[in-house]
């Protein structure tokens, strides 16, 4: 018999993190007089592995708090009262909060465009827009300000936005890639230090509440980047 289980059958045991008074979680238990009957109605934990059901109200409520109250407001304590789930069962699925985060994100994870304009400078100006696009109209853009924020004061936060951002150069890496082939990017080109500027670019102005569609300007700032600011010799 699990401990939840068995907690449910002795109705004079207190559970620890039991439902906050008058939550929806309470009402149900008041109003199932059966004890097997209340286990039918409430969400159950099938495991490391998770169960669909559990983890989509865990998320959901995560989502809509990150909504609500920011990243100030945002608590796994917050994201267990929401959802009607245990702590336990959250850091089972979740080892930190950041990897709870990073699973929001990717439930709204833009498909990224790859677009192929004929040039370096028009590929990255689709991308830039697409991007802050998914980041503006949806809620993708407010959790992955919190991932970075969570990251300046936790180290263990550094690692999954890490692994994130890997992805992303590699992402960013093949429109290099496809440029050199046409003789845009010479062979000895620093991608990686390009990437690492391209993707600053991007995060910098999500933090500063500055990704607005605006086509010249983004181009202007592509260009910046591609070809510096160096003034051409004759």
């Amino acid at each position: 018999m699990s401990r939840w289980t068995s907690e449910l059958a002795e109705p004079g045991r207190e559970r620890r993190g039991a439902p906050a008074e008058g939550s929806d979680e309470t009402m149900t238990q008041r109003r199932t007089a059966n004890p097997r009957r209340a286990r039918d109605v409430r969400r159950t934990s099938i495991g490391p592995r998770r169960n669909p059901h559990s983890a989509n109200a865990i998320l959901d409520a995560a989502e809509a708090i990150l909504t609500e109250a920011g990243h100030a407001g945002f608590s796994i304590e917050a994201v267990a009262r929401r959802a009607g789930a245990g702590k336990p069962t959250i850091y089972k699925w979740w080892p930190s909060k950041a990897a709870l985060l990073l699973d929001v994100y990717d439930r709204r994870k833009l498909d990224l465009c790859d677009p192929d304009t004929g040039s370096l400078e028009g590929d990255l100006v689709a991308l830039v827009r697409d991007i802050w696009r998914f980041w503006r109209e949806t809620a993708a853009g407010a959790v992955f300000r919190s991932v970075i924020a969570e990251a300046q004061s936790n180290p263990e936060t550094l690692g999954p936005l890490a692994l994130y951002a890997e992805e992303r150069r590699d992402h960013i890496a093949s429109f290099l890639e496809r440029a050199r082939r046409r003789g845009e990017v010479r062979a000895d080109a620093d991608t990686a230090a390009f990437t690492d500027l391209f993707s600053g670019y991007l995060w910098v102005r999500l933090l500063t509440g500055r990704i607005d569609d605006d086509p010249a300007a983004i181009r202007a700032a592509v260009r910046n980047l591609i070809h510096g600011l160096a003034a051409v010799v004759a």
